[in-house]
């Protein structure tokens, strides 16, 4: 009976102390680097999707893992609470590719690090790994910039065949590659990605795409741009 009220005792007993001017000053730094991070995301960030819009959510995960860190850190009792509440809590969120996930790891390293009290350690390691992403952007050859992806659509009765198509983009473009080819009797959409010297050398293929036929269909997408 004394060692069952003991271990109630001691878990009734690790409630962490925690000084509110070290809790808003690492309130604030996570606040600070995850806006940071949510910048840099936007402007190195390789996604299709919405970046700007992804990257608001930096901030709010990192405060919120860091209060949830500084809260249970040096309590036993709290800490398994915490452990049964994420048992019933199911995230469905879809990641669709692996960047964002980096991206959300280092967000919520960060509210780990500041709400650990980690600070000089948790902002070394994110300089770091900014200074990694920075280089790597730097160091990229101005070719590997130039990628577009493309789709041509048109309707098979013009007579139009992915032969025609290819020759038409050729002349134009350093390299070629088909990624994806959908076709029937009456359609045809072909998925490329190509390495262009230049604008002009993008246009010169797109208006040979137009001139096999006004009616075909040309969609370029590509994140960093060419222009």
């Amino acid at each position: 009976m004394n060692q069952n009220q003991t271990f109630e005792q001691f878990l009734a007993n690790q409630v962490p102390e925690i000084s509110p001017w070290n809790f808003l000053i690492n309130l604030l730094l996570t606040a600070l680097l995850a806006h940071l991070l949510g910048r840099i995301y936007s402007r190195f960030g390789t996604s299709l999707s919405n970046k700007k819009m992804f990257a608001a959510n930096f901030e709010l995960i990192a405060v919120t893992t860091m209060i949830i860190i500084t809260i249970v850190k040096s309590s036993l009792a709290l800490s398994l609470g915490l452990v049964g509440a994420l048992s019933i809590v199911r995230f469905r969120a879809a990641i669709k590719e692996p960047q964002e996930l980096a991206y959300i790891f280092l967000t919520i390293a960060l509210g780990l690090g500041f709400g650990a009290d980690q600070r000089i350690v948790t902002t070394i390691g994110f300089f770091f790994v900014v200074g990694v992403i920075w280089s790597k952007d730097f160091l990229k050859p101005a070719d590997a910039q130039r990628s577009l992806n493309f789709t041509v659509m048109a309707e098979n009765a013009l007579g139009i065949s992915l032969d025609s198509i290819v020759e038409a983009i050729m002349p134009h473009c350093k390299e070629l590659e088909m990624k994806r080819l959908d076709e029937n009797k009456n359609y045809l959409e072909a998925a490329f990605v190509a390495e262009f010297n230049n604008f002009n050398d993008m246009n010169k293929a797109r208006a040979a795409l137009h001139g096999l036929d006004d009616s075909i269909q040309v969609s370029f997408l590509d994140q960093n741009g060419i222009i």
